[in-house]
C-alpha cells in the first residue's frame, strides 16, 4: 500500500489552528486594520462660499493691521530711537529700538500658551475678536505716548509696555487665522486661500511703510520726530474697528463644530455610563492638551518650527531690518531705501496668491525644499547687490529676497495648520509658531544689528539667510506632503454637491477594492502584489 502523501502546503496551513494558518491569521490581522470605512455623505462638508470670503477677509483684515503695526514700526525705527532714546549714539538708538521691537516677541509664546489652547476649547472666532481688540488698543495707544523729553525715562517704559500688550495679542493671531481659514476652506483650495492670510499680511505692511514714506517726503526728519511719528499708530483705531466688526459677525469653523458636538457626545455617554471619565476630563483640560502637543506631537512641533523659522528669518530679514541696513549701515538715502523695500513688498503681494494657487498643484513640499535650496545659494549674491549702491543692483538684489520670501509666505498658511490634529491645532500651531517666532524671527533685526556692530561684516545678514535655508531644507525633508488632502482629524471638504457625490463614490470604489485585496489574501496568504 503506497504512503499517504501529505496535501499542498497551503491546504495544510488552513488546518491549522481552527481552519487557519499563522500567516493567514496575522494578514487578516493587518489588513483588518488598514481597512477604512467608505465615506458616507454626511463625513462630506460641503463649503459655503460666502462664508468663506467672510471668513479670509476677516482673518487677513486682522494680520493686515498687525502688519501694518509692523512696517510702521521697522521704517520709523530710527525716529523712535530720537523720541525714546535720544541720550543714546546713533547705532544705539537703533539697537535700542529694535530690542523694544523684539520684547514683545519674549511674550509671543505665552500668548500662544493662552489663547490657543483657549481657541481649541470655546472656539476659534471668539478668541480671534479678543485678539483684535487687545492689538488695535495697544497700537493705537502708541500715538498718544509722550516722548523721552517729556517725562524722561517713563517714555520708553510705556513703549515697552504697549509693544508687549502686542505681542501678547499676536501670539494668539497669526495661528488662529490660519487655522481658522484651513478649517473653512476646501482641501484643492486651501492653498491659494491660505495665501490671502498672507496677503494681507504684505498688504498691511506695504501701506505702513508706504504711509511713512509718505510722512518723511513731506515733513522731513524733523517734522517725523516732533510729531509726525504719531500719525501712522493713530490710524490702528479706525482699522481696528473694522476688524473686530467683521470678526464678530463670523461663524466657527466647520471643523471645530464638528470636534465639540464628538466632545459633548462622549461627556454624555461618559455621565451617562457612571460619571466622567477623571482621565478624559484631565486629557480635555489645557494642561492635558499641552502635555499630549509635547509628548505625542512633538516632531510636528518640531517641522513646524523649522518652517516658521525660515519663512520669519526671511520674512523680518526683509520687512524690519533691510531698511534700516541700507541706511545706518549702508548710508542709502531714507527715501531711497525705503521706496527699494516698499517696491519688493509690492512684488510679494502681487505674486503670493498665485504661489499659493501653485501649492495646491504642485504641492507644499516642493515649494518649501525649493525655496530652502535657493535661499542658501541666492543670499549671498543678494546682498552684494544691495551693497553695490545706486538704484538698479540695490533693486534686483531687494527682487531676488522679494521672491525668496513669497516661496515661504505664499505656502505657510495652508502648511502648518495640516501638521495638527483639529482638537490641538490652534493649541499646537499657536505654541510653536510663537516659539520659533520669539527666538528666531523677531530677534532677527536685533541680531542682525548687532552682529553687523560687532563684527563690522555687512554680509553678516547674507549668512544668516543662509544658516535659515539650511535649517528650513532640513525641516521639509520630514514634511508630509498635505496638498489637497483633508486636516488631520477633520473630514473631506468640497465645494459643490457634484465633487462630494464624486468624492463618496470613488470612496466606495475604494473600499470595495480593499475588500476584495482582503479576500484575495485570505484565500491565497502567499499572494503577494
Amino acid at each position: 500500500m503506497s504512503a499517504r502523501r501529505n496535501p499542498p502546503g497551503p491546504r495544510r496551513d488552513r488546518r491549522v489552528s481552527g481552519g487557519r494558518s499563522a500567516e493567514t491569521e496575522r494578514l487578516l490581522r493587518i489588513l483588518l486594520r488598514r481597512r477604512k470605512e467608505p465615506l458616507s455623505a454626511e463625513d462630506v462638508t460641503i463649503t459655503d462660499r460666502p462664508a468663506v470670503r467672510r471668513a479670509v477677509s476677516a482673518a487677513a483684515l486682522g494680520n493686515m493691521m498687525e502688519w501694518f503695526d509692523f512696517g510702521v514700526y521697522a521704517y520709523l525705527a530710527g525716529t523712535l530711537g530720537k523720541v525714546f532714546f535720544p541720550a543714546s549714539s546713533s547705532g544705539a538708538q537703533v539697537v535700542s529700538s529694535f530690542a523694544t521691537f523684539a520684547a514683545a516677541f519674549v511674550v509671543r509664546p505665552l500668548g500662544g500658551m493662552v489663547f490657543g489652547p483657549l481657541g481649541d476649547r470655546i472656539g476659534r472666532q471668539r478668541v480671534l475678536a479678543a485678539t483684535m481688540i487687545m492689538m488695535a488698543v495697544s497700537t493705537f495707544a502708541v500715538g498718544f505716548l509722550p516722548s523721552y523729553h517729556a517725562i524722561g525715562f517713563t517714555a520708553p517704559i510705556l513703549l515697552l509696555i504697549c509693544r508687549l500688550v502686542q505681542g501678547f495679542s499676536t501670539g494668539g493671531e497669526y495661528a488662529g487665522a490660519t487655522t481658522y481659514i484651513a478649517e473653512y476652506a476646501p482641501d484643492k483650495r486651501r492653498g491659494f486661500l491660505g495665501s490671502w492670510l498672507d496677503f494681507g499680511t504684505f498688504v498691511g505692511y506695504s501701506l505702513g511703510s508706504g504711509l511713512v514714506t509718505v510722512l518723511t517726503a513731506v515733513l522731513g526728519e524733523d517734522g517725523l520726530v516732533s510729531w509726525g511719528w504719531r500719525l501712522p499708530f493713530l490710524v490702528a483705531g479706525p482699522l481696528g474697528l473694522i476688524g473686530l466688526y467683521m470678526r464678530l459677525k463670523l461663524e466657527e469653523t466647520p471643523a471645530f463644530q464638528r470636534e465639540a458636538e464628538l466632545a459633548h457626545q462622549e461627556a454624555e455617554e461618559s455621565v451617562a455610563a457612571g460619571g466622567e471619565d477623571p482621565v478624559e476630563t484631565a486629557r480635555q483640560s489645557g494642561h492635558g492638551r499641552l502635555r499630549e502637543i509635547f509628548t505625542r506631537h512633538w516632531q510636528a512641533v518640531l517641522i513646524c518650527m523649522g518652517l516658521v523659522l525660515l519663512y520669519n528669518v526671511t520674512n523680518y530679514m526683509v520687512t524690519s531690518y533691510l531698511p534700516t541696513f541700507m541706511t545706518e549701515t549702508l548710508g542709502e538715502d531714507p527715501l531711497t531705501a525705503q521706496l527699494l523695500v516698499l517696491g519688493t513688498m509690492i512684488v510679494v503681494v502681487l505674486t503670493i496668491t498665485t504661489v499659493g494657487r501653485s501649492s495646491d498643484r504642485w504641492g507644499r513640499r516642493p515649494l518649501f525644499m525649493s525655496g530652502s535650496i535657493a535661499l542658501i545659494a541666492l543670499a549671498y549674491p543678494a546682498f552684494l547687490l544691495i551693497r553695490a549702491g545706486g538704484i538698479l543692483l540695490p533693486a534686483f538684489g531687494c527682487l531676488i529676497l522679494g521672491l525668496l520670501l513669497v516661496c515661504f509666505a505664499g505656502t505657510s498658511a495652508a502648511t502648518l495648520p495640516a501638521l495638527f490634529p483639529t482638537r490641538l491645532r490652534y493649541g499646537a500651531l499657536s505654541i510653536a509658531f510663537n516659539i520659533s517666532v520669539s527666538l528666531f524671527g523677531g530677534t532677527t533685526p536685533l541680531f542682525a544689528s548687532g552682529l553687523v556692530a560687532l563684527t563690522g561684516s555687512r554680509m553678516v545678514p547674507a549668512y544668516y539667510l543662509m544658516a535659515a535655508g539650511v535649517v528650513g531644507l532640513f525641516s521639509t525633508l520630514f514634511l508630509h506632503e498635505t496638498a489637497g488632502k483633508p486636516l488631520r482629524g477633520s473630514g473631506p471638504m468640497v465645494e459643490t454637491k457634484e465633487q462630494a457625490r464624486r468624492l463618496v463614490a470613488h470612496s466606495r470604489t475604494e473600499a470595495g477594492r480593499r475588500a476584495r485585496d482582503i479576500w484575495i489574501r485570505l484565500r491565497h496568504p502567499w499572494h503577494r502584489h
